[in-house]
Order: C-alpha cells, then structure tokens, then sequence
C-alpha cells in the first residue's frame, strides 16, 4: 500500500487496515518460528507498512 493510498482513507479506515497488518504480520511471525514462510520478505513489507499507517494516522491526528 503506497503512501498517496493510505491518505486517501479517512482515520477510522486507517486504523481498521492497521489492524488488520498487524493481526497479518503476527501470522507471519508465527509461521516464521514453525518454518512454514516461503517469502520472508513480506515481513519486512508489513513493518513499513505498519510504519506508513501509523505516521500518516499520526500526522492526521495532529492537524485537527
């Protein structure tokens, strides 16, 4: 999810999708510790993008 994407969305819709990386990168992480994750790089994808929601939920926040 790209940066122009995520500001499109409204606060509310920020967090759900939060949420839901969240909830995705620690199925991962479990996976990872059992073996079971063929592309390790999406971990690292997940955490930017966990990055990118919670700066640009941040910086909304800060505007009103």
């Amino acid at each position: 999810m790209n940066t122009k994407e995520i500001r499109d969305l409204a606060p509310a819709e920020i967090e759900t999708k939060l949420r839901a990386t969240r909830d995705e990168l620690l199925q991962l992480r479990l996976k990872k510790h059992t073996g079971q994750v063929e592309k390790s790089h999406v971990l690292h994808v997940l955490r930017k993008d966990i990055a990118r929601l919670e700066t640009i939920l941040r910086q909304k926040s800060v505007k009103v």
